[in-house]
């Protein structure tokens, strides 16, 4: 939904009237007399409270206000109140999302009402007077967004200013002298918003943590977990339990599991992967089908309900990747260790074991505990050259060792099979309506210091859809096995809904720009004609653009108990199941799954609809921390291109300046409209673009344009360009 920012309401309150009328609105189930409003105004002398009583006196008149006994007034309440989601502008006014109205309640700097961005608020809407628009104020702060910020501190010699991090925070924090925790002028902190007096300009905080100094690599990683309230070190009390866990592979144990260390199993993950969650088994029948098992590490067995470790383990909910580091949901003993499905080690897994004939569908299925043995443990760039090069020879290129040398041929057999098997199942789920989304990652190559020397792209190979399509099969069919139990059970299912109508119209609406359309004839049409579009746009200048676009019109995956399908991997049934080191609900999934094939009662449904919203809602701050770490690490990559030109495609385009993600990096930054001096830009929101108004040139998004790093700041994660001009002018 596109909404014009306005410009700042004027400060302070008009009148005696409207501030009398705020303070009955605020309290509205409270009664006043003229008192306790003077009270609150801070005023005590004949004439001020002479003021009150005659301002009341006429609110009576107009029937704003009711004398409910003698002398003591309240609101008459003649409008409904709402909630909704407060989204601040960088001015200090802002939008309150709201189920109840299809556009955004305007709310003015002066009707925020000490209300943060983000906040749960209770708000009243009346009728704008200019052109009729909704506008409102908030009453109610419900439920606060977050109590903890990152700044800069302002030391005085007896009281501190804390400088929040982001345009989002209209007013500074105070700190009193004796809770700056010991911090220097000018460091990073983790502040905690303690409250807001009545009469205070500012809300009062305390210091929770000194990070560092601003522009440090550590203290910028450390404040971005910080800002969203992830942590980056375990408590020790959680190590040590941690240590203390039996990880020994016990003969007592391996009794109450199917025993498969005999079959031929291996790994294939990234080179640099420490924790390997999920093996594949391969072995063919005698009856010529095929079983293959896809072994998944038994985190369940080790972190027991109740314990503090799982405690910790839900709070965080997921592991966290940022550029330099993974901040891991298990401590190191059981992520890289006990539940790492290592090669050459016997692991305990759990697993989900299909027989599959020559057309790769499923003849049989079985679930449980298992005990594996890993024969081998593959790069994705070395099984992708079994794949391409149909040998068992690993060329010293894409070898983990630096050498080339010769995989065992039953396994280069295996995975050869398990290729050809992957991608008749890919094929099927595409043509029953899956969208393909093979966005470009971008990744960074850093020194020992962290500092990046460079920026490669990673895209998705044979090898990694070989892997993603068993993965994907096996969390299909565990949910569906649970999915279809009657009476029915509960389950953590990852669900997807419908593309939103009005999202997939502003797409058309960008990629008729590239000459590119879209059928929203069905639910079949839609699939294909994204699937076209993606396709199309491949190795193309807009091809990032377009597929960030058309992320974007996708509605949010998310766990619940309530399934609806996943939309985007055309499946009636989904869960995650295959990465339990690193993702929560998949622990849920596994204890549920044992529960019911022990026989056991359906899991209350609320309690864990509950933690599925918790695990929704940590994975979307893990994204949010991940998104900044790459933004940051872009920033610090331009700092040592500060002199180069750079060819760019505009990526957005708004009335204060056109986004740039340069072509070679990926690396976006702004183009401010008042920076451009060869004539006076306007925009153009129907043709997303800024024309200047006398030569009408035209920057449009999608136009490819030469640009020069300006700015780059750490601190504040902002990288402007000056721009130089069309790149094929």
């Amino acid at each position: 939904m596109t909404r014009k920012r306005k410009k700042k309401a004027s400060n302070g309150i008009a009148n005696l009237s409207d501030t009398i009328i705020k303070i009955l609105r605020k309290e509205r189930n409270k009664t006043f007399n003229y008192k306790q409003i003077a009270a609150i105004l801070n005023v005590n002398d004949a004439s001020s409270r002479n003021q009150i009583i005659k301002k009341l006196q006429l609110l009576l008149s107009k029937k704003e206000i009711e004398e409910v006994e003698r002398g003591k007034f309240k609101a008459v309440v003649n409008t409904e109140y709402y909630k909704g989601i407060l989204d601040l502008t960088a001015k200090g006014s802002g939008y309150v999302i709201c189920d109840d109205f299809e556009d955004d309640i305007y709310i003015a700097s002066n009707n925020v009402n000490k209300a943060l961005n983000g906040d749960e608020v209770e708000l009243y809407v009346y009728k704008r007077r200019k052109h009729g628009k909704l506008e409102g104020e908030i009453t109610t702060i419900i439920k606060r967004a977050k109590t903890e910020y990152v700044g800069v501190i302002q030391l005085s010699k007896n009281y501190a200013f804390v400088v929040v991090d982001g345009n989002k925070m209209y007013k500074d924090i105070f700190v009193p002298i004796n809770k700056t925790a010991g911090a220097e002028d000018g460091d990073k902190v983790l502040v905690s918003l303690e409250d807001w007096p009545e009469k205070a300009d500012s809300p009062n905080g305390k210091v929770l943590k000194v990070l560092g100094k601003p522009g440090e690599h550590n203290t910028e990683i450390h404040a971005i977990l910080a800002d969203y309230g992830l942590p980056y070190e375990f408590p020790p009390e959680v190590e040590e339990f941690a240590n203390n866990i039996d990880t020994s592979i016990t003969e007592d144990e391996i009794k109450k599991r199917r025993d498969m260390r005999k079959v031929l199993t291996f790994t294939i993950d990234p080179k640099d992967a420490k924790d390997f969650d999920d093996a594949l088994s391969f072995e063919v029948l005698e009856n010529g089908n095929y079983e293959i098992g896809i072994h998944i590490a038994d985190v369940s067995h080790y972190v027991q309900e109740g314990t503090i470790l799982d405690e910790e383990a839900y709070e965080r909910a997921t592991s966290v990747y940022l550029v330099d580091r993974v901040v891991p949901m298990l401590p190191e003993i059981l992520s890289n260790n006990a539940c790492s499905l290592r090669p050459h080690e016997e692991k305990f897994t759990f697993s989900a074991v299909f027989e599959l004939n020559k057309k790769a569908q499923v003849v049989n299925e079985w679930f449980g505990r298992t005990v594996t043995y890993s024969d081998a443990r593959f790069a994705y760039e070395e099984a992708q050259a079994i794949i391409e090069s149909k040998t068992n020879t690993i060329p010293a290129e894409v070898s983990l060792t630096g050498e080339s040398y010769l995989a065992d041929q039953a396994v280069a057999d295996a995975v050869l099979k398990m290729d050809e098997l992957a991608k008749i199942m890919r094929a099927k789920r595409m043509s029953s309506g899956a969208i393909s989304f093979d966005k470009v990652e971008v990744k960074f190559n850093l020194d020992q210091e962290s500092n990046p020397i460079g920026v490669f792209f990673k895209t998705s190979a044979d090898a990694n859809k070989l892997i993603e399509e068993f993965m994907l099969l096996a969390n299909r069919k565990v949910s569906e096995f649970v999915g279809k139990q009657k009476p029915e059970k509960t389950f953590v299912y990852r669900v997807h809904d419908e593309p939103d109508e009005s999202k997939l119209q502003a797409l058309q609406n960008v990629v008729s720009k590239f000459g590119y359309k879209l059928n929203f004839k069905d639910r079949k049409s839609i699939s294909s004609s994204l699937n076209g579009l993606l396709s199309d746009v491949s190795g193309k200048k807009e091809q990032n653009l377009v597929d960030t676009l058309a992320i974007r019109t996708m509605s949010k995956a998310e766990y619940t108990t309530h399934n609806i399908g996943h939309y985007g991997l055309a499946f009636d049934y989904y869960s995650h199941f295959t990465s339990p080191i690193r993702r929560y609900p998949d622990v849920m999934a596994h204890r549920l799954l044992q529960q019911y094939l022990d026989g056991g009662k359906s899991a209350n449904e609320a309690i864990y609809e509950e933690k599925c919203k918790h695990s929704s809602s940590m994975e979307y701050l893990a994204t949010k921390a991940e998104r900044d770490s790459i933004k940051y690490m872009q920033i610090r990559f331009m700092q040592d291109h500060e002199n180069e030109e750079f060819v760019g495609v505009i990526s957005g385009v708004t009335d204060w300046g056109i986004y740039v993600e340069i072509i070679d990096n990926k690396c976006e930054g702004m183009v401010r409209t008042r920076d451009i001096k060869d004539d006076y830009y306007e925009f153009d929101e129907s043709q997303f673009a800024i024309i200047g108004r006398e030569s009408k040139k035209m920057y449009q998004l999608g136009d490819e344009v030469i640009v020069k790093v300006k700015d780059t700041d750490l601190v504040k994660k902002h990288l402007d360009f000056n721009l130089i001009g069309k790149a094929n002018a």
